[in-house]
């Protein structure tokens, strides 16, 4: 009984004080903070439309179909078809990839990972920070790094939105250590969007990550709100009739 008792209270430390460390190793800068608005239905089109612009390329979204997206984000079939779909796709296929994965293998290295659920793999801060901390390393394959994922082998492809940006180095005094952080970036080259202009392309994709990852959410909290109110509604007419019953017997 001991024994199980050990090996409970072992996978409870681990859980929720070993991991929360390991993730934060594993992202290497502390991350951006980003507020989640899933009821700007304006920001998930934008957000749609940069997704399919610069991500489907390599990533699929295998689990979300065009049509349910329209639906969703108040995008009628024909935009879908004209705006949001490249190929012989139609508007009731899911949001797969044209690139073979033999082929990306061969120039990547790894094949791209599908993006359906990666806002609840990674988190919104992840993302928004991974999006604003690539810089330039001539080092790297496709010259860039990235302050949050080291050696990433994903191209820095809004480089055109933000431009390019350098990690400035420090002098460190002996004994002195100093971890790159996002004031240590700095940019040298603009891109086609001011600084505020792509923080808000950024907050886009990463609110319509957040809402592929789980579509019924919409819904479930316009729902929830109306589960609230009955349940309010009706604890009120309980109590009226509690009280009517025990009148008498006072």
């Amino acid at each position: 009984m001991m024994r199980y008792l050990k090996q409970f209270i072992l996978v409870f430390v681990a859980t929720f004080f070993v991991s929360p460390a390991i993730g934060l190793a594993a992202s290497g800068a502390k991350l951006l903070h980003m507020d989640v608005d899933l009821s700007n239905q304006l920001s998930l089109q934008r957000g749609a439309r940069i997704f399919v612009n610069y991500c489907t390329g390599c990533h699929s979204a295998k689990y979300m179909r065009f049509n349910r997206m329209g639906k969703d984000l108040g995008i009628t079939d024909a935009v879908l078809q004209e705006n949001f779909i490249f190929g012989d796709e139609k508007v009731g296929d899911t949001m797969t990839v044209a690139m073979d994965e033999d082929v990306a293998l061969t120039f990547w290295g790894v094949a791209p990972p599908d993006l359906s659920v990666i806002a609840r793999a990674k988190g919104p801060d992840y993302l928004y920070s991974y999006f604003k901390s690539f810089y330039i390393d001539e080092s790297r394959p496709f010259g860039v790094n990235n302050l949050v994922f080291a050696n990433a082998s994903m191209p820095h492809v809004l480089w055109d939105l933000q431009g390019l940006q350098v990690l400035e180095t420090h002098s460190i005094e002996e004994g002195e250590n100093h971890s790159p952080t996002f004031d240590d970036l700095k940019l040298v080259t603009p891109g086609s969007q001011s600084p505020e202009e792509y923080d808000q392309t950024v907050k886009d994709l990463v609110n319509f990550l957040v809402y592929m990852g789980e579509p019924v959410s919409l819904n479930r909290k316009k729902i929830g709100y109306w589960v609230m109110l009955y349940l309010i509604i009706f604890a009120g007419l309980a109590f009226a009739l509690k009280k009517e019953y025990w009148r008498d017997i006072h």
